[in-house]
């Protein structure tokens, strides 16, 4: 497998730092692949500036920070406005409808989702917001089989918000299956 680097940002309460852990998670427990995951956020409880990394890869990592990142997802204006240009050239920027606004000014392949708008319309928690977007960015890029996501959430949610959980990855996986070339 190619090294995979991966930026997630948006706000606090997105869930973007939770949704790199799972990621991470099912790379290592069950991919069988090497990953590291760092963040940092603003001084703020929610609403703050909020950047999760994640590098997976078959071989040794020998440094944790995303300098120029395969895949970028943006959940907010802040973000898109902060983080669009270290996509890297020929990269993946995904973004949200909702709360972004882009501007095609990057080289690099760009999915405007309505991540939000379907987990509101078709599950009605925004909650699992993050997870819709997990969904989004596993099928886009086959770093890991949802199966293996799914797996991580069984051991890291209560077993009453699986259900809605494994609703919010489908929807996600579907919405990139839309916007798929």
């Amino acid at each position: 497998m190619e090294r995979c680097r991966l930026v997630f940002s948006g706000s606090g309460g997105q869930g973007v730092i939770t949704a790199a852990i799972i990621l991470a998670e099912a790379a290592v427990l069950y991919e069988n692949l090497n990953a590291v995951q760092s963040q940092s956020y603003g001084p703020e409880a929610r609403g703050g500036a909020t950047r999760s990394d994640v590098i997976i890869a078959d071989s040794t990592i020998h440094y944790p920070k995303v300098i120029q990142p395969n895949v970028l997802v943006c959940l907010t204006q802040e973000a898109y406005n902060k983080f669009y240009p270290i996509v890297r050239p020929g990269g993946l920027l995904i973004t949200d409808t909702r709360y972004v606004k882009t501007e095609k000014k990057v080289d690099a392949q760009q999915k405007e989702l309505p991540l939000y708008h379907t987990v509101m319309d078709q599950l009605g928690k925004p909650i699992v917001f993050n997870i819709c977007m997990l969904g989004a960015v596993v099928r886009l890029t086959d770093v890991v089989q949802p199966d293996s996501i799914m797996r991580v959430l069984e051991n890291r949610i209560p077993s009453g918000f699986l259900e809605l959980n494994r609703q919010a990855l489908n929807l996600g996986i579907k919405l990139a299956s839309q916007n798929r070339k």
